[in-house]
């Protein structure tokens, strides 16, 4: 439910802001407001859970998405609603990490690896069914009822959360608010994440917002780092990274999910733009990524523990890299069968890829550490999203653009026989014939950007297997029956 709501909106986004009487660019907050409070609230978990315990943060959490969730489909304006999805965005922080942390504890140590995967599939099919859900349920009731249908399943999930785990012994403990930590987190994070999702629009750095933002963000992360690895009682753990599973297993994490997340924006965005498909049918045609996942996901939880998780995260790799080879030789002239085939083949590697890597960067924290380390790997994780999505969209518009220049720097304006060929074009009108040619070239142009955007991911999948193999066995969760039993 929570994952599903960070892609649920993205369609429905004209709706909205027509319905509420906001401009494109407002519409955008909806969006960026839930990020940059997710983005916030995540790297907190650890220091929620020595407070509060993770029964009743998962609880709490829950309740209040659910209330937030009411207030989005019931904001009457767009500052409202943008207000709405801030509050959602970040009393859903916690809930990723903790419903981790609380699987690990709950199974026995031999099913373990089935319940990572099982998250795992959360991961990958949730923001995929999220735009098609959302377009279906904009298209055949209204956008309101994108944010209530979480109402009956957050309530749901926390009563029998909340009566199963009753009882459940966890040492709570009173850490002290790190004030200054805290505030430079909101401070660096609030503004990195802004800078990230408004760049595009804003040009870059020909911006002065969002030169004033990087600037923000660099010396308020930087002093926070700082300050946190100094900090006796700080408010997020950054000495986790001395565990060398966890620090190899986070980078290898970081690394693949972004360039994974540049598949699934830049895919859907070149079906619509190049390909002229409309948005429902650029979403079935990326479907297919997403049912190898579910089907493969209860074999990958029973057996993938008996073999070197390293080889296994190795073979994902492998797989994604070579779906992105091939789509690196697509044209325009593909068609939707061989892009849904293509999306099915890497649905294999996403199936093997999440559930080994998950695996391998908690398989060395104490069991105190788990949450606060599935929040800090969490939290890195949506910093290397947001960094994929803003980079790639401009690489590819940027590719595009010098693309662009070079085939038309190879027309000769004053050839008669470009003349001739460019009015038969038009079918005998030059400037008509003018306007087709122009848009020939915008399409080759931004096909070839697309094509050396999906070469280069290819050779950051094959990178990222060198990050997997810095990791050393064994790859189990420190959690014993009895620490499991204790939680946090």
């Amino acid at each position: 439910m929570q994952v599903l709501d960070t892609t649920i909106a993205n369609v429905s986004l004209p709706a909205i802001s027509g319905n509420l009487g906001g401009s494109a660019n407002q519409a955008t907050w909806v969006i960026t407001s839930f990020a940059v409070s997710t983005a916030i609230a995540l790297p907190l978990t650890g220091w929620l859970t020595r407070r509060f315990g993770e029964r009743k943060l998962f609880m709490w959490s829950t309740l209040a998405f659910v209330a937030a969730s009411f207030l989005c489909g019931i904001s009457a304006s767009m500052g409202m609603l943008v207000f709405a999805r801030a509050l959602q965005g970040f009393v859903c922080g916690p809930m990723y990490p903790v419903t981790q942390a609380l699987l690990l504890s709950i199974y026995p140590p031999q099913k373990r690896g089935q319940a990572i995967a099982l998250l795992a599939m959360v991961t990958v099919v949730a923001p995929i069914a999220g735009p098609i859900l959302g377009g279906w349920i904009t298209d055949n009731y209204s956008w309101e009822w994108i944010f209530f249908i979480n109402i009956p399943i957050g309530i749901f999930a926390s009563i029998v959360v909340g009566r199963q785990l009753k009882g459940r012994p966890e040492r709570l403990e009173r850490p002290k608010m790190d004030y200054i930590g805290l505030a430079l987190l909101v401070l660096g994070v609030g503004a990195l994440q802004i800078m990230l999702d408004l760049g595009n629009d804003e040009d870059w750095f020909h911006s002065t917002t969002i030169v004033a933002l990087t600037i923000i963000a660099v010396i308020s992360l930087v002093v926070f780092v700082i300050w946190e690895l100094t900090d006796d009682d700080p408010i997020v753990n950054l000495r986790l990274f001395r565990h060398r599973n966890f620090a190899a297993g986070t980078l290898a994490m970081v690394m693949a999910y972004s360039a994974f997340f540049s598949v699934g924006l830049l895919v859907p965005l070149w079906l619509q733009r190049n390909l002229g498909y409309t948005a429902i049918w650029a979403g079935f045609a990326s479907a297919p990524i997403g049912i190898l996942p579910v089907l493969l996901t209860p074999f990958v939880g029973l057996y993938a523990a008996r073999f070197d998780l390293r080889v296994v995260a190795s073979i994902a790799f492998v797989a994604m890299a070579l779906t992105s080879f091939m789509r690196s030789q697509f044209n325009l002239d593909v068609d939707f069968e061989r892009v849904a085939l293509v999306q099915l083949f890497q649905g294999f590697g996403v199936a093997l890829f999440f559930m080994p890597v998950l695996t391998i960067l908690l398989s060395d924290l104490e069991p105190s550490e788990i949450a606060a380390g599935s929040g800090l790997a969490t939290f890195v994780r949506t910093l290397g999203g947001s960094f994929a999505a803003s980079l790639t969209t401009f690489l590819w518009t940027e590719r595009g653009a010098v693309h662009h220049a070079h085939m038309t720097e190879a027309i000769e304006r004053t050839d008669p026989n470009m003349v001739q060929t460019v009015t038969q074009l038009g079918g005998g009108d030059l400037q008509r014939g003018a306007f087709v040619l122009e848009r020939m070239i915008s399409q080759q142009a931004m096909q070839i950007g697309f094509n050396e955007i999906f070469h280069a991911l290819g050779i950051i999948f094959l990178l990222v297997i060198a990050f997997v193999w810095f990791a050393r066995p064994p790859f189990i969760a420190k959690m014993g029956p009895s620490a499991a039993a204790g939680g946090h």
